[in-house]
C-alpha cells in the first residue's frame, strides 16, 4: 500500500507538489445511485413534478459542483476542466436512479474528485426536489468507476462487487 500524499514527513496535511509532474490527459468516472418510492420516481419520470425537470436541474447541480470541487475538498487542486458530463440511469424494477459522472482535464493532477463531488450533489439535488413527497430516499453506492491518465495508471472497479 502507497502511503498517504496528503501528509508531509512530520505528519501534517500538506497540498501536495504537482509543479513537476507532466501535463497529461485525465479522466474520472463515478457513480452512485439514489433509492425512493415507486411514486416518487413515477413523478421524476413523468415531468410532471411541480418543481419542473427534476433530472435536469439535478446534471446542471452535478456540472456546477464539479467546477467548485477545489473550494469544497480542502487540499484538492483547482483545476480547469475540459469536460464534465453527468447521466441519469432510472431503474422502475429497483425504483432508483443511478448517476454517472465524466469529467476530463489536461492537468498535472486527477480529475476522480470532481466526478465524485458532481455525482453526490446531482443525487443531493434529486433528494432536495423530491424531499417534500419522500423523505425516506437513500443516496448510496458512490464510487469512482474509472480513472485513466497519470502517473498512477489506469482504475477499472469491479463491476461485480456494485451491490
Amino acid at each position: 500500500m502507497s502511503k498517504l500524499t496528503h501528509f508531509n514527513n512530520d505528519g501534517q496535511a500538506h497540498m501536495v507538489n504537482v509543479g513537476e509532474k507532466s501535463i497529461t490527459h485525465r479522466i474520472a468516472v463515478a457513480g452512485g445511485e439514489i433509492q425512493m418510492q415507486a411514486e416518487t420516481l413515477n413523478l421524476i419520470l413523468s415531468g410532471s413534478h411541480k418543481k419542473g425537470d427534476v433530472l435536469g436541474i439535478a446534471r446542471i447541480a452535478g456540472i456546477m459542483a464539479s467546477k467548485k470541487t477545489s473550494e469544497l475538498i480542502p487540499l484538492c487542486h483547482p483545476i480547469s476542466l475540459t469536460r464534465v458530463e453527468v447521466d441519469f440511469l432510472p431503474d422502475t424494477e429497483r425504483n432508483t436512479i443511478s448517476c454517472a459522472a465524466r469529467t476530463e482535464v489536461l492537468e498535472r493532477t486527477g480529475v476522480e474528485m470532481e466526478a465524485l463531488i458532481a455525482v453526490q450533489v446531482a443525487l443531493a439535488t434529486i433528494y432536495d426536489m423530491c424531499k417534500a413527497v419522500d423523505r425516506g430516499m437513500v443516496i448510496g453506492q458512490v464510487r469512482l468507476l474509472e480513472k485513466r491518465g497519470g502517473k498512477s495508471g489506469d482504475y477499472l472497479a469491479d463491476q461485480s462487487d456494485k451491490n
